[in-house]
């Protein structure tokens, strides 16, 4: 199932590599939505709101998940693409390594600390006990998360897109099973969506790495490769940590959005989180195509390949655009249904007059993010991260600082949800620039990935001669 994505017609290729991961997403973005529909429905509105209060800080821990993803599967897809198989390996133990070690952490300090970090985002005192609640489980299962994440990476560094699927959709249908089983039939609210979701996501970790250690074994090389390497770990965290910045940063404008939405109280809370759960659904979509463009330029970028890139970044305009249409009308044209599988017949019309009305400002310009997602999928897989942050932070430094403007405008939440087009647009015209400029092109020759990887290979001659 590992799979060579320098090979063969570069629009096959990336279809056959990007639709499982996009149908991977498609489960776990139903177990995320699940978390909500099952609160709203059995628990109540106030359920509803404390999962969602909660939802930008989780986020956070997920981009340090999602940024130290991107990081080994950059310089793990280079390596594989450049076949020094030897290297590789020693990668990906590294990898695992470092990142059991700082999701332990990280998941100590979320729990100690959850109860302040309810409070930065200003939670209403009615949910506020079941949001910190939610909260410390769910971050809790952090090394669980983060392991799950990082070993996904890996597979698609191999051209295994397949595997990681398999994974998600046994992951998220028993998390819909738990979800109903511990909020409708045990009655325990919050406490029991955030135990479903780390159960099925503990499962999933521990399986994951079972099969990835079977297949990084299956990949023969010569010579001996040690099991961690800080030029190893040092080549990953250049491209890791400007993700992981990304990733955080876009979290914590998040958490400013969510505090202002906050201050509106708990409707317009319940609408918000019901809206913003489809919103990421798409986001997170495109951002998976993005993720297929990715591996699919950093095993042509290793080999040298640069045409195939460029191929491989209009068929994926092309899939990006084919997934925003049903969105769009799904979410335009029928976002009230939508909207109704989160909420129970004593939700009030404010929550779900604000959920309409974030959907029908925002879902248009999906046709206009999924440009920029693909744009910076080619970036980030060239390894050229100075761009691909600086489209980023434009992007959420505009809708963070508009978000407070026009709601204090307009002196109301509407002013909150037009923040995002404006920063989708004027972020995507600098990601195109910085596609369509060839500024991507030089990037694995200059960037200090490269430099990081020139060192492992020096570090490991250095162990094969002693």
């Amino acid at each position: 199932m590992i799979q060579d994505l320098t090979v063969g017609q570069p629009a096959q290729v990336l279809r056959r590599y990007s639709v499982p991961m996009f149908v991977g997403v498609i489960f776990q973005q139903m177990y995320n939505i699940a978390d909500s529909v099952i609160a709203g429905k059995f628990a109540g509105e106030a359920a509803l709101a404390a999962v969602g209060a909660s939802y930008s800080i989780t986020m956070i821990f997920m981009a340090v998940a999602v940024g130290s993803q991107i990081g080994c599967s950059v310089v793990i897809s280079q390596l594989f693409g450049a076949k020094d198989y030897g290297r590789m390996k020693t990668a990906v133990s590294t990898t695992l390594i470092s990142g059991f070690v700082l999701s332990a952490v990280l998941a100590a300090a979320g729990v100690g600390g959850s109860g302040w970090l309810m409070r930065l985002v200003n939670t209403p005192s009615d949910i506020f006990a079941d949001a910190q609640l939610y909260l410390g489980i769910y971050v809790g299962g952090f090394v669980f998360l983060f392991l799950y994440n990082v070993a996904t990476g890996i597979f698609n560094s191999l051209g295994d897109s397949r595997t990681p699927l398999y994974f998600l959709i046994g992951s998220s249908l028993s998390n819909i099973v738990l979800d109903w089983a511990f909020v409708a039939l045990f009655h325990w609210g919050v406490a029991g969506v955030a135990w479903a979701t780390f159960l099925a996501q503990g499962v999933a970790c521990v399986l994951s790495l079972i099969v990835l250690r079977s297949r990084v074994a299956q990949v023969k090389c010569e010579g001996h490769h040690p099991l961690f390497s800080l030029a190893a770990l040092g080549s990953i965290a250049r491209i890791a940590v400007p993700s992981i910045l990304q990733q955080s940063f876009i979290s914590i404008g998040d958490m400013f959005i969510q505090g202002r939405v906050n201050s509106y109280g708990s409707s317009v809370i319940a609408g918000y989180s019901a809206a913003i759960k489809l919103n990421t659904f798409t986001i997170t979509s495109f951002t998976t195509l993005a993720n297929g463009v990715s591996g699919f330029t950093a095993q042509n970028v290793g080999a040298g390949k640069h045409d195939r890139v460029r191929q491989g970044w209009g068929a994926g305009i092309r899939l990006a655009l084919c997934v925003a249409v049903p969105f769009f009308l799904a979410f335009f044209f029928g976002g009230r249904i939508c909207l109704e599988l989160f909420m129970n017949a004593e939700a009030t019309q404010l929550a779900r007059d604000t959920g309409m009305q974030f959907l029908r400002i925002v879902s248009p310009f999906y046709f206009v993010v999924c440009f920029k997602l693909i744009s910076d999928g080619v970036l980030r897989g060239a390894g050229c991260m100075r761009l691909f942050m600086a489209a980023t932070f434009t992007d959420l430094a505009l809708r963070v600082i508009l978000a407070f403007a026009f709601s204090n405008m307009l002196n109301a939440a509407v002013g909150v949800w037009m923040a995002w087009p404006v920063g989708w647009c004027i972020a995507t015209a600098m990601s195109l620039f910085f596609y369509l400029r060839g500024h991507w092109m030089p990037a694995w020759s200059s960037d200090a990935a490269s430099e990081a990887a020139e060192e492992l290979t020096e570090e490991v001659c250095a162990i094969e001669e002693g």
